[in-house]
């Protein structure tokens, strides 16, 4: 009973973290229209330092995980809290684009990757082995929460105050959250695992397992690669500006924010069916299902781009969000799964990696598609690319198109 009571409390704090993180990230968006009133900065500029943020959390997965092994997660998790509060603290001073880079490509980008899916499923695994798939379901869940909770907040906010003062409540709010981390949560106990995992541990120490370069030499690892790859750059060449997109045709900043926020919180719904649709259907239909609804989803923004309404914003939200969340719990619970042993989190550290570094590579084309344009039609016609190279290891590789979620 007390395992237990230790699993559930295992995962809330992994959960909480993780919202926390992944919400101040997703506020980026809504402070777009702000600075490029007031500084005048090109939309490829803004939409470029988002694109640092990304990559600088997918360069930090793997040093993560070795951080987590030598030091332990109250020093990452408290770390990347105060991480994040002196980039919102610093972030309200600046004046130059250079320091937009530093505080909120960069500062964010370690602090998100410090309170990230790499420390969680660390620890995770060490509580739920025949679990791992819903637990790290649940886990991701905690982005699509993040951005329901934090976006239309800090829309509110700046209906209210100066962006200045917004970015210092920020910072606050994650300054008083790190003494919590550090002294309130029962990290040794956490980090131990249960008895179970103990013995496994000793076993696998004893016996030679996977390494990254064994995991490199296989085909799946390719392919996992190549789904968060290709599923990132499609996401996140819409996503990243769908606020100011809204807003462009038409729609209230409120109205746009909420409606990016409610996105999120259908993909909560999504991760969470994951594991049971993977398990009742298969890898293969689930995603390819998942992927379908993602490209209509597209084609509704290419839809509103000609006729902005309502009914197509909510069809929008609807179908993209249940779409969303499904591809990484089956990517990560796939890579655990194969490549289980003491090396299981480096591997999948770098496998996280390139999740973040198509979002970044997303996010950059999508800026510069606006820019050449005028528009971003020609986003939602590349995103369509993406997803198609996105899915197609799922009809490709064996132990991707025959398995079964654990």
């Amino acid at each position: 009973m007390r395992g237990g009571r230790t699993a559930a409390a295992v995962l809330a704090a992994v959960f909480t973290l993780n919202l926390l993180g992944r919400g101040a990230g997703e506020t980026y968006a809504v402070f777009l229209l702000p600075l490029e009133r007031e500084f005048g900065w090109a939309r490829s500029q803004l939409t470029s330092v988002y694109s640092a943020y990304l990559l600088i959390g997918g360069f930090m997965a793997p040093l993560v995980g070795l951080v987590f092994d030598r030091l332990g997660p109250r020093v990452v998790y408290t770390a990347g809290l105060v991480c994040l509060s002196a980039a919102f603290l610093l972030a309200s001073t600046l004046g130059d684009l250079w320091q937009f880079y530093v505080f909120i490509g960069g500062m964010i980008g370690a602090g998100v990757g410090l309170l990230g899916m790499v420390p969680a499923s660390a620890l995770l695994v060490r509580w739920y082995r025949a679990k791992i798939a819903t637990a790290i379901g649940i886990t991701f869940a905690a982005g699509g929460m993040g951005g329901l909770l934090f976006v239309p907040s800090v829309q509110a906010l700046l209906e209210t105050f100066h962006w200045r003062t917004v970015y210092q409540i920020l910072g606050l709010v994650m300054l008083c959250a790190a003494p919590l981390a550090a002294l309130a949560v029962p990290w040794a106990r956490f980090v131990a695992g249960d008895p179970e995992f103990r013995i496994e541990r000793k076993a696998h120490a004893a016996a030679e397992g996977w390494t990254l370069r064994k995991a490199m030499g296989t085909r799946l690892y390719w392919a996992l690669v190549q789904v968060f790859f290709f599923t990132s750059i499609a996401m996140f060449t819409v996503l990243v500006q769908a606020v100011v997109y809204f807003i462009d045709i038409g729609f209230t900043p409120i109205v746009a924010a909420t409606a990016y926020g409610l996105t999120g919180m259908f993909s909560v719904i999504s991760v969470s069916g994951s594991g049971f649709a993977s398990d009742r259907f298969g890898y293969r239909k689930t995603v390819t299902a998942s992927f379908a609804g993602t490209a209509t989803g597209v084609l509704l923004l290419l839809a509103l781009s000609y006729a902005p309404s309502a009914p197509l914003l909510v069809a929008f939200v609807i179908v993209f969000g249940l779409c969303m969340g499904v591809r990484g719990p089956i990517v990560s619970s796939i890579a655990t799964r194969h490549f289980a042993g003491p090396k299981v989190a480096t591997i999948y550290g770098t496998i996280y990696a390139m999740n973040a570094i198509g979002a970044a590579i997303g996010s950059l084309i999508g800026g510069v598609l606006h820019d050449l344009t005028g528009g971003y039609r020609a986003c939602f016609v590349f995103s369509l690319c993406a997803i198609s190279l996105a899915v197609a290891p799922f009809w490709t590789v064996r132990a991707m198109k025959e398995d079964r979620a654990a």
